[in-house]
């Protein structure tokens, strides 16, 4: 049964755990490239490197193509309720938050397509 991770850590120690982490990165890969977001993290990127480097990418989003960065959560179908509970006082902290938030529908999906198959 999916269980969803509390945080960033967990999410990507569960994904190292089932063997699943490069289908993580492909899927997150992907879902970039269908929302017109260039992005091509490496599958021999770590797991702390890739939290890093999905933040900032947010972070910049949020910043400079606010509607590509609606566009991206549509393609990836990061529940709206969710993004709309989080804090937006300070950028950064949002960023971060919604970095986690895509990770975790990402993880969704490649834990059901394995789960499943």
């Amino acid at each position: 049964m999916f269980v969803a991770p509390v945080n960033t850590e967990s999410l990507l120690a569960q994904a190292q755990a089932e063997t699943l982490y490069l289908n993580l990165i492909e899927q997150i890969n992907k879902d970039f490239n269908l929302a017109n977001e260039g992005i091509d993290f490496p599958l021999s990127i770590s797991p702390d490197e890739l939290k890093i480097q999905l933040h900032e990418k947010v972070y910049r989003m949020i910043q400079y193509k606010f509607a590509e960065y609606l566009n991206l959560l549509y393609i990836i179908d990061v529940p709206e309720n969710e993004i709309k509970q989080l804090d937006e006082s300070d950028l950064v902290i949002l960023a971060e938050q919604v970095a986690f938030l895509i990770l975790k529908r990402e993880w969704q999906k490649v834990w059901f397509r394995n789960y499943y198959k």
